[in-house]
């Protein structure tokens, strides 16, 4: 049953995304949400926490952090709101690119006319080329680290 003076209890608005209350109080711990209110001890919400949910959880599954959602949503203005983006933007696209290469080494040993794949050239070829990421071969396949300082690589075309 919804609040009749236009505000949202915790409960409404989370049900309102399919949420946990739990994930709503999270948030406002991390510090992308925020009540417009309490009354008691009770939290308060209105319309445009609709869209603050929305966009929080548009902004997960684009694959930003939660850190990174509170700096895009604090900040003072909508430039540095873009110039946040801009930079987790660049990261989006090296993401992809790595998702790319994956696929494609994936959808090579799918379809690969050997009986075993690993038995197969080519594959062993872009494997041995991952073990040194900018080894300089013109027609390899460059690997790229992980971020985050990970150990693992996948090829890069």
């Amino acid at each position: 049953m919804k609040s009749s003076d236009g505000e949202l209890t915790i409960g409404e608005l989370a049900a309102d995304f399919g949420l946990a209350t739990h994930v709503l109080r999270h948030w406002e711990s991390v510090g992308v949400l925020h009540p417009a209110r309490r009354v008691g001890d009770r939290r308060r919400y209105n319309d445009e926490h609709r869209f603050r949910v929305a966009l929080i959880l548009q902004a997960k599954a684009a694959g930003l952090s939660l850190e990174q959602i509170r700096e895009v949503v604090e900040a003072p203005d909508g430039t540095a709101r873009r110039d946040r983006l801009t930079a987790f933007l660049a990261e989006l696209d090296e993401r992809i690119e790595r998702l790319r290469s994956a696929r494609e080494l994936v959808a090579h040993a799918v379809g690969c006319p050997h009986e075993d794949f690993l038995a197969c050239a080519r594959m062993r070829e872009i494997l041995h080329d991952c073990r040194t990421p900018g080894n300089g071969t013109a027609d390899a396949h460059v690997c790229v680290r992980e971020p985050f300082g990970g150990d693992r690589v996948v090829p890069d075309r």
